[in-house]
Parts: C-alpha cells; structure tokens; sequence
C-alpha cells in the first residue's frame, strides 16, 4: 500500500520568493498524494464491502457524540482523519453500498460516478447557467434528454437533475400550481394514493397548501389506486366550490413497488384538466427493461415524472431529476429576471438551468450520469436492472415455499411484501402477531448478512425485499432466504408449534 502522506502545516506548500505558505493551494505532487492516500483506503473499502456486516450501529450513538468538538484552530494530519474516516465512522453505520442492503430503497454508490464527481468538484465549473460553460451545460442537458427519452417524452421536454425525489416533487408541485392555478391557490386540491410517498404531502405544505388539500385515496388488493375512487372525489370537490388541480401517480411505491394504473389516471386527469405527475423515482428506470415498460404503460402521458438515478442508475446519493412534457412550463415557473446576471440565450434548442429550477447556485451534477453512462454506455444498466428483477421473483417463490410464509405483496417490479403467519397464530390479537414479525426482522438482521426492513400494510407489520444495488446477486439472495429459513424456524421453535 502506498504510504500515507502527513500533511500537517509544516509539510504545506511554501512560496519560495516569500517564504509565505498557502495551505489552501497545494502542489501538483501535494494533491496526487492526497488523492493517492485516499484511494487507497477506498479501494480497500470498496473491495471489502461484501464480507462488511450489512449494519453494524451498535455504540453507533455513543461514538457520534464522542466526535462533538469545537471549530479547530489548527489542522490534523491525514493519516489520522483517514484513519477516523475509515476505521471508525463509516463502518458504524448501514452498509447501503454493500450487496446485502435489500432495505428502504437501496442507492448505489458506482465508482464511475464517484470519479466523475472528483472531476467536477476540482474543476469546479458553474453550470447553473449556460454562458458561463457552454460544453459542460450542454453534457448535463444531453443527460436530461437522455432521461427523457427513457420515459418516452417528446423533444420539447425539460428537466434538471436534484439532490432527489423530495425536492423533485416539490418542484412539480408548484409548477403545477403555477400552471392550473390564480394565484390564490388556496382552493386547490391534489390526489395521491395512501401509498404515495410522504415527500409530496410535505412538498404540499411547502408551497403553501393546508394539510386538508391533499386527499388519500384508496388503494386495491395489489395496492394500485383505485380510478373510480379518484373520480368520485375530483367531482365531490368541484361540488364543493373546490378546485381540483394534481394527480399523482406512482410507479414503484416505496412500501410494496406497487404501480398504479397510469393510463387509466392519465384519462381521468386529461378529462377533468388536471395535471398529472408520477413518481417514479424508485421504479422508473425499470422502463429500460421491457418488463418495467409493460407495468408501467400510460407513464409517457404525464405532465411531469420523477426518477432517481441514485436508485436505478446505481448513481451515489444525492442524484434526482424532474422531467416536464411542456418544458415552457418550468420556464414560466420559475424565471425570475435580475440585473446582475450574465445573459441568458433565446435558444430553444440550449438551456440556462437556473431559468427552469429553483437553484441559482448548483453543483455540476451532470457529470455523474454522463461520465458511467459514456463510458460503459447503457446496456449493462438495463441488464443490471433485468438481474434485480429476476432475482426478485426467484427470492418471492423461495419465500412461498417456506412454512408459515405469507406473501402481502407480489412484485410489480423488484419488491416483495411478506409476514410470518403460520395457521395456530390465527387468532391472536394483530398487535401479538406484529410484533413477533418485528422479531423476525430482528433476527433475520442480527445475521448480519443482509439488512431487511419492515412497513405497516393497513394493520399487518410486514417484512419487505427491495432488490436495487447492482452489487446483489443470486449468492446473496441465497443467503438472504437461508437466514429468513432460520430465524423462522427459530419463531417457531419458540412459540411452539400452537404458537
């Protein structure tokens, strides 16, 4: 392994006509150590990720509060914060990079992109609008009609890349309030399924709507919206002086993957004027696949889509994009004229990202979806994505054939739903039955092989499978279903065989 470099102050570049130090300017051989250093410990990381527990947070609490401390005067070597970095603060924590992470929606962590992002932050290149780096704007752009694309979306489309689906879908919210709304908005109301994701009741609150506005519909046995239930309350609010303006659609919830009936809520929402979006930040990458493209027919008539090229583009965390059919519609949402800016070109065909988001100031994110999608081109993606399917239904049938085994929820795309409820725990109280499946989970994770997560569906705690990293494959899922064989048998043996 390389050594270390020891960059304390003494070691600091000096300028030899003054004798004057510049510790924020290092050398050319300063910063090829730095990074060497660096790399080292990342690729010993990287490399040791599938023999890493999959969660290790015990004493995690007690170590963060031990690492408290004031504003330092002066620096710290390197060794030291490498060995701070990698020996004791990473590893406390969820391994969300490692093949064994099938919990909440995994990220992913793709090297390609990690090296993209030390190229962007070192040129440090503002791409917020296009005047200031022409080429580097027009890489991101290409990226966001290359998303486009995926969807199905015309050329006129728009977007940007976001730090995620949160902020995505409150972008989309207030471009639909700016576009089917006065601008006393107050009578405005959206309509999501009790599944959709919590960020677009928070987005609603932070543009500016009462909680009461956002109506929860039900859902069907596959945890789909129900249309007619969508119908039904659009015209009980028109009847109410109401103003029905947003349908969101979702294509992959985060509880079970469900996808609603998108062609069917496109209907409902072209008849009645309404905009509608869907988020597809975990499921919409799928469309690469022609299984995904099959479940989630209708997606291309939405008037806005989220994705997350954090989840399935395997791109690390903080990756999100917005796309709007009518990219004149982000214009008009968000263009705000100052004096001090630089010009901002009357191109169609170019784009000045501060003129269609709410950033002026903004990383060049671009490069990390360009750089791996370039240099490996799009086919394994889409195999990638094909492997988590496949895995997906393999992990579901393994789990009907365990005893007791209930399946809550089939995959629609790479998700399964499952509780513990073999037939003598029939008649206890649910709340009995919850927890002992929250036992489960527990034991299934303390294994530390693989790290699954739980979710409420109605009154039933149940256990969920999300097959996302392009790090699992079928010897992981394997070990998965073996540690879920043994942690149920040893429910069982517990209980008793009348529970």
């Amino acid at each position: 392994m390389t050594p270390i470099p020891n960059l304390a102050p003494s070691a600091l570049p000096v300028d030899a006509a003054e004798g004057v130090q510049h510790p924020l300017e290092p050398s050319g051989a300063e910063m090829r150590r730095l990074v060497e250093a660096a790399l080292a410990r990342i690729v010993s990381h990287v490399e040791s990720l599938p023999s890493q527990p999959s969660l290790a947070v015990e004493g995690a609490v007690e170590l963060a509060r031990s690492l408290a401390e004031p504003l330092p005067e002066v620096g710290t070597p390197l060794p030291a914060l490498l060995d701070l970095l990698f020996d004791r603060a990473i590893p406390a924590s969820f391994n969300a990079a490692g093949p064994g992470y099938l919990a909440y929606i995994p990220g992913g962590g793709l090297f390609h992109a990690a090296v993209a992002d030390l190229i962007a932050d070192a040129v440090n290149r503002y791409t917020g609008v296009f005047a200031a780096a022409p080429a580097l704007s027009q890489l991101e752009a290409n990226v966001v009609a290359w998303l486009a694309e995926i969807v199905g979306y015309p050329r006129e489309a728009r977007g940007f890349l976001t730090s995620g689906g949160s902020l995505a879908n409150w972008t989309a919210l207030v471009t639909a309030r700016r576009e089917r709304l006065p601008e006393n908005f107050l009578s405005g109301v959206l309509y999501a399924s009790g599944e959709t994701h919590h960020s677009v009741q928070k987005a609603a609150l932070l543009a500016g709507f009462p909680p009461g506005n956002v109506r929860r519909l039900p859902t069907d046995e596959r945890f789909r919206i129900l249309p007619p239930a969508l119908e039904e309350a659009i015209v009980a609010d028109r009847r109410q002086g109401l103003t029905p303006f947003l349908v969101v659609g979702n294509a992959g919830t985060t509880n079970t993957g469900a996808v609603d009936p998108l062609a069917e809520l496109a209907a409902i929402a072209r008849r009645h004027g309404l905009w509608f979006h869907v988020d597809a930040a975990y499921g919409g990458f799928f469309l690469l696949t022609e299984e995904g493209r099959r479940v989630m027919r209708g997606i291309e008539q939405a008037d806005s889509i989220v994705l997350d090229p954090h989840k399935g583009l395997f791109l690390p965390y903080g990756t999100g994009a917005l796309l709007v059919q009518d990219g004149a519609a982000l214009k008009r949402a968000h263009t705000v004229p100052a004096d001090y800016m630089p010009p901002i070109q009357e191109d169609p065909d170019l784009v000045d990202f501060c003129e269609i988001s709410p950033e002026l100031s903004k990383p060049f994110r671009g490069l990390r979806v360009w750089l791996p999608v370039k240099l490996l081109g799009i086919a394994p993606f889409r195999a990638a994505l094909e492997e988590k399917l496949a895995l997906t239904r393999w992990a579901t049938e393994a789990l009907r054939a365990i005893p007791g085994i209930e399946i809550l929820a089939e995959p629609q795309l790479s998700i399964v739903a499952f509780r513990l409820h073999p037939p003598a725990w029939k008649d206890l109280p649910a709340a009995e039955r919850n927890r002992r499946n929250r036992e489960l989970l527990d034991r299934i994770n303390a294994r530390k092989r693989v790290m699954l997560t739980g979710t409420l569906l109605g009154d039933c705690f149940a256990l969920r499978i999300c097959v996302v990293s392009f790090r699992t494959h079928q010897d992981r899922m394997e070990a998965c279903l073996a540690d879920i064989r043994a942690a149920v048998l040893e429910m069982t043996e517990m209980t008793g065989i009348d529970g």
